[in-house]
């Protein structure tokens, strides 16, 4: 009689634990962190509701070229969870987001885990938990932003407590943009960027 009972008991466990399973990282990041995957699935589907300020926040925060993170969603088809990671990453690795969006296309489906480690980001390290905590900002202003705080379409805040993004460099005529969308800082400070207050003729954030 138990032997009865514990049969489906088991497969409604497995069921469940799939399901929940699914839940988390039902996207498939494979990032090597649970709490990363978790995010990751939260900005797949909150780009989704809303591309622009999505894109927006990718752009003023990580320094991402507009042009790629759009090439990106519309023409390569990424998740928008793969493409935040991207942008993520590159920012951490002080790396253009071209060089990271290649070595994952060229990772041939390993996942993002991998690709941090190419990119020298390594799980428990500094650069990990600082990207992680960059991860955890970015979640506080869509919760914010889709509990109807700020305009619809409205651009988010740059990250003031951040770092200048380490791609910024010049172009070929030393004053256009480069890769991740930065422009020769024309103001004060040693080019330090000044948010929406600066003189920085760039794209800086």
């Amino acid at each position: 009689m138990k032997s009865r009972l514990v049969l489906p008991a088991l497969v409604l466990a497995c069921a469940f634990a799939a399901s929940a399973g699914a839940q988390v990282v039902g996207y498939n990041f494979r990032s090597g962190d649970l709490w990363v995957d978790t995010q990751l699935g939260y900005f797949s589907d909150y780009g989704r509701r809303d591309r622009d300020y999505f894109v927006d926040d990718l752009v003023n925060s990580y320094g991402a070229p507009r042009y790629l993170v759009n090439e990106l969603l519309d023409k390569r088809r990424w998740d928008p969870g793969d493409v935040y990671y991207a942008a993520a990453l590159a920012y951490t690795a002080r790396r253009p987001l071209g060089d990271v969006t290649r070595e994952y296309e060229n990772s041939k489906g390993q996942g993002w885990g991998v690709v941090a480690q190419r990119m020298g980001i390594k799980p428990g390290s500094a650069e990990f938990h600082a990207l992680k905590g960059q991860m955890g900002k970015s979640k506080g202003r869509f919760d914010e932003h889709g509990k109807g705080h700020g305009k619809p379409g409205s651009v988010a805040p740059p990250d003031k407590g951040g770092k200048e993004h380490g791609n910024s460099g010049k172009g070929d005529d030393g004053q256009g943009e480069d890769e991740q969308g930065h422009g020769k800082d024309k103001g004060k400070g040693g080019g330090q960027g000044k948010g929406n207050s600066g003189k920085s003729k760039g794209h800086g954030h």
